[in-house]
């Protein structure tokens, strides 16, 4: 049976099948419902040009994911950066390509707005994910990242 993959932004109505990949990337967190108060959140995401989800759909089914947030910016000619977070692939779907196809075309769209950069952070030590990263076009150790939480 052929399969057909494509890569795509989100449409609004697929915040089940979004917040169904979530479950994936962080098994711990409580199930978010879909609320009137998150409805209203994703809608003002989907209405910002500068919040962008991609995802790699087979056969209709979103399987991959990835959201890229354009940082305006008055250093680098005030060209813009990039911040790619939440990537994650349905575990059916992995070591098939889509998530790094997914990776991309958050770069390529990065790069078509005039991004001079593009970070991501990940909490994986794991060489297979390190090397996905690398895969998708990305360099470890150029920079050293730092994360703040609240306590």
């Amino acid at each position: 049976m052929q399969t057909s993959t494509v890569i795509r932004l989100i449409r609004a109505d697929e915040l089940p099948a979004l917040l169904g990949l979530y479950r994936y990337l962080h098994p711990d967190d409580p199930e978010l419902p879909v609320t009137t108060d998150l409805a209203d959140l994703w809608q003002r995401i989907q209405s910002d040009p500068q919040l962008l989800y991609f995802v790699g759909d087979v056969d209709g089914q979103v399987v991959s994911t990835c959201n890229l947030t354009i940082i305006p910016n008055l250093t680098r000619g005030a060209r813009p950066y990039g911040l790619i977070e939440n990537v994650v692939t349905h575990p059916d779907f992995r070591r098939q390509g889509i998530g790094t196809m997914v990776l991309r075309a958050a770069l390529s769209h990065a790069w078509e707005r005039g991004c001079y950069k593009v970070m991501l952070l990940t909490g994986r030590k794991d060489d297979a994910t390190l090397r996905f990263y690398e895969q998708a076009g990305f360099e470890a150790g150029v920079k050293t990242g730092f994360v703040a939480k609240p306590v």
